[in-house]
């Protein structure tokens, strides 16, 4: 499995790091510190034989695709392990997800996850994950004291391979 995936500006990286860490201290549950876990937004999910097949696709996505900017309005979660940071779907928003959806979907020999497909796929940012129930309440309980909307600005896209992590390509936007 691959991802593909957004990152955002130094100030948004410090306030989703800040309810990261914060739900990691109050909840006892480390998994996204532990891992070191970067703020990111996956817009695509993808099954291959390599990563290396994949590289020069989103190679092609760097010309393409422009920062833009995004605001984060409201906290949820994928029950019952996941919590998240949800943006509003803007235009850029869904047109980064037809474009790198265009581009991936007809990579010979790959499949691009249901989930994130355009129309099919929720915008978030995790923030805490293998949650148990009593961490879950916690962790809503923080976001509720804590969370106000704020914006990020869109500034880099990557690409990564899973279980075990690993980096396989970053660019910055334009």
């Amino acid at each position: 499995m691959y991802l593909i995936s957004i990152y955002f500006d130094e100030n948004a990286n410090k306030i989703l790091n800040r309810h990261i860490a914060k739900i990691a201290e109050r909840t006892g549950n480390t998994f996204m510190t532990d891992y070191r876990v970067p703020p990111h937004m996956t817009i695509s999910s993808v099954e291959a034989r390599s990563g290396e097949l994949l590289i020069p696709y989103v190679k092609q996505l760097e010309a393409k695709l422009k920062k833009g900017t995004i605001r984060f309005m409201s906290v949820g979660a994928f029950f019952p392990y996941v919590l998240y940071a949800t943006p509003v779907l803007n235009a850029y928003l869904q047109g980064l997800s037809k474009q790198i959806y265009d581009t991936v979907a007809c990579v010979p020999e790959t499949t691009v996850s249901r989930y994130y497909q355009p129309m099919q796929w929720l915008p978030h940012v995790t923030l805490g994950k293998t949650l148990e129930k009593e961490q879950m309440q916690i962790a809503f309980q923080i976001m509720q004291e804590g969370f106000q909307p704020f914006e990020a600005t869109v500034v880099r896209l990557g690409l990564a391979k899973t279980n075990p992590h690993e980096d396989l390509y970053f660019c910055d936007l334009k």
